[in-house]
């Protein structure tokens, strides 16, 4: 019985490797899957793919077996190792995308401990591509911060810890007592406030620099209106958004 033990920097790539080395093709091994793929953090505790490839032996036959008995091993032999190994890297996936929720879970608590936020709870949503974290505490105002400030600084150190952590992008979103829900309110208000200004005075509104998602926010709320115009000017972090009205 032929048989090797490969590593390569994914499950693929250690296959591929092994089967090259035993001069066989893919349906003519069975594939064992030690350990996949570990990305580690800061390029410490990363892992390579290991894997474990058999080369299948013959099964001498001396009458030939019935049509439905080769059917039935021709779709063993062809479709088990794929199906196998469609299900370890699914397995393997949700377990780096759960891992990378509980390793920024973590990360948000640490910041919490250093401004002295002890009570902090956490929980989470995933949809998709998206995870919304939730924070819960006494002093969770300190995690707002002055407009959001504080909370969507933290919000983008988040993504990039969670994006460190999983196989897959993701889209990072934090709230603290529905903070987003009304600063969304208070944004559309404040919109609609602007652009009467701007067709009251006849001249351009400018508002004070803000992240890329509460000038959409402006955008959609003033979308309707065929009075004036919006559009975005500066650079990040200072870019922010300005209303003319349509002469």
């Amino acid at each position: 019985m032929k048989q090797i033990t490969q590593t390569g920097l994914t499950v693929e790539n250690a296959i591929s490797a092994a089967l090259e080395k035993l001069q066989v093709t893919r349906e003519e091994v069975t594939v064992h899957v030690i350990q996949t793929e570990k990305k580690g953090f800061l390029g410490f505790g990363s892992k390579q793919a290991e894997v474990q490839v058999t080369v299948n032996e013959p099964v001498p036959v001396e009458n030939p077996p019935a049509m439905e008995e080769e059917e039935a091993a021709d779709e063993v032999v062809s479709s088990e190792p794929e199906e196998i190994l469609e299900e370890l890297v699914e397995e393997a996936s949700e377990e780096w995308n759960e891992r990378a929720i509980e390793e920024t879970k973590a990360y948000i608590q640490s910041i919490s401990k250093g401004m002295n936020i002890e009570d902090l709870k956490i929980t989470h949503k995933r949809k998709g591509k998206q995870v919304s974290f939730y924070l819960e505490s006494e002093k969770v105002a300190m995690l707002i911060g002055k407009r959001g400030n504080t909370l969507n600084s933290l919000q983008q150190l988040a993504q990039l810890v969670a994006n460190k952590h999983s196989d897959q992008f993701m889209i990072v979103e934090l709230d603290a007592e529905n903070y987003r829900e009304r600063r969304q309110e208070t944004l559309e208000q404040l919109a609609d406030r602007m652009a009467d200004k701007a067709i009251r005075t006849g001249g351009r509104v400018q508002f004070e620099p803000m992240p890329s998602y509460e000038r959409k926010v402006i955008h959609q709320a003033l979308s309707r209106r065929l009075d004036i115009d919006t559009y975005s000017e500066g650079k990040e972090p200072n870019r922010y958004l300005v209303i003319e009205p349509l002469r």
